[in-house]
């Protein structure tokens, strides 16, 4: 596989010096590291896959790496993000990384994009750089990312993680196929809880972030195979890999023989789901009320009940006086036993599964409503001695 990187810079004694477990390697040594310098990586993010992908790239001695991130430092990214320290806390993600890679490595270049990755600035974002790595954890920007990087002949190393798993492949529509190839159509909202929701086991971010960052070492000096048209599936439970062949798609409809996606288009909606997190200022819709309105008004009526729909450990973990607890999972085969004569309330941790919820109560011709937030937000506007996470 020929390099991605086709420049070489020099290196100073002191680099020398640094990278001399490097250049000792034949299959690297002074031209693979000389690469790795002249390198321009972009990450896509500086969470739990991200961090690693950071720390060791700055370590490997890539000359510039570009960061895509829009997030704050919150305590609850410290289990698996462990770029971040805990007197980062409430401070950029992007300064966060920043000071970490300097400390690391003070020859590269941080480039700070102080955004999220969307359809209008990904292409200016992506285009000044030889590689992506994808360290997202929502579908929308995975195949922004996707697209955005065939558009320009860029390759892109993906990987994801959940729970006790990860995935980790290379995307590179020259030399093999892309994302859409293996997955033309995101899964239905809602099927795929991301790890805010379903969790995530820290350790495995460093295993599959570690991952990212060879093949994209591998790829930038040229050596050994890369990952394209493989995907690896990890499972930390049984300590195993397992790969799988992934095959172009002469239909698929960005990379294919007739593509069709010739531009990026709202992957949003494509998706059926957002691409991050809102934000707490934005208003509740007419589907939803806001923890306050909850707690001064709603929670003293009687014709109104609060069901939790997140699942029986979480409810371990922190829950709202006086709420039921029906999983999300559970409610269809619970409808029955619900008096439609009530007015319900659903909440989960965030608001997006309980927003599922809401929207099932009402087909079913239940009133209900969303608890915008969920009882994560509760806990900031209401009632602070309630636990986060």
């Amino acid at each position: 596989m020929r390099p991605v990187v086709d420049r070489r810079e020099p290196l100073t004694k002191d680099e020398i010096a640094r990278y001399s477990r490097h250049l000792i390697i034949p299959e690297v040594g002074m031209e693979g590291q000389e690469r790795l310098k002249a390198a321009k990586v972009l990450l896509v993010g500086t969470g739990g896959l991200g961090s690693p992908l950071a720390l060791y790239l700055a370590a490997a001695g890539v000359g510039t790496i570009g960061i895509v991130d829009n997030d704050i430092v919150d305590a609850s990214n410290l289990q698996r993000q462990v770029i971040h320290t805990t007197s980062m806390i409430g401070r950029h993600k992007l300064d966060s990384a920043e000071h970490a890679i300097n400390e690391i490595n003070p020859h590269v270049e941080v480039v700070k994009h102080a955004t999220f990755l969307t359809a209008d600035n990904a292409l200016d974002i992506i285009e000044p750089y030889d590689l992506v790595i994808d360290g997202t954890d929502n579908f929308p920007t995975r195949y922004l990312v996707n697209d955005a990087c065939v558009l320009l002949g860029k390759p892109n190393v993906y990987g994801s993680i959940f729970r006790f798993e990860g995935q980790l492949s290379v995307f590179w529509a020259e030399e093999g196929p892309c994302y859409r190839c293996m997955f033309p159509e995101p899964p239905p909202p809602g099927m795929v809880p991301n790890c805010a929701e379903g969790g995530v086991l820290g350790i495995i971010c460093g295993t599959i972030g570690s991952a990212q960052a060879t093949e994209g070492i591998k790829l930038l000096t040229g050596i050994g195979e890369p990952m394209i048209g493989r995907l690896g599936l990890y499972d930390a439970l049984e300590q195993r890999w397992m790969h799988v062949k992934v095959n172009k798609d002469p239909d698929c409809p960005v990379c294919g023989e007739h593509p069709t996606v010739t531009e990026l288009i709202d992957y949003e909606a494509f998706c059926g789901m957002p691409a991050h997190d809102r934000e707490e200022s934005e208003q509740a819709s007419d589907l939803e009320i806001l923890p306050t309105e909850y707690a001064e008004d709603w929670s003293q009526r009687e014709d109104v009940v609060l069901i939790d729909v997140r699942e029986p450990h979480e409810y371990e973990i922190s829950r709202i006086q006086g709420s039921v607890l029906i999983p999300k999972d559970d409610l269809p085969g619970k409808l029955s036993e619900l008096d439609d004569a009530k007015t319900y309330v659903m909440q989960c941790k965030s608001g997006a599964r309980s927003l599922e919820a809401t929207a099932l109560m009402r087909n079913a011709g239940f009133k209900a409503y969303n608890l915008w937030g969920g009882i994560n937000g509760y806990a900031r506007q209401v009632d602070d001695s309630i636990p986060t996470y």
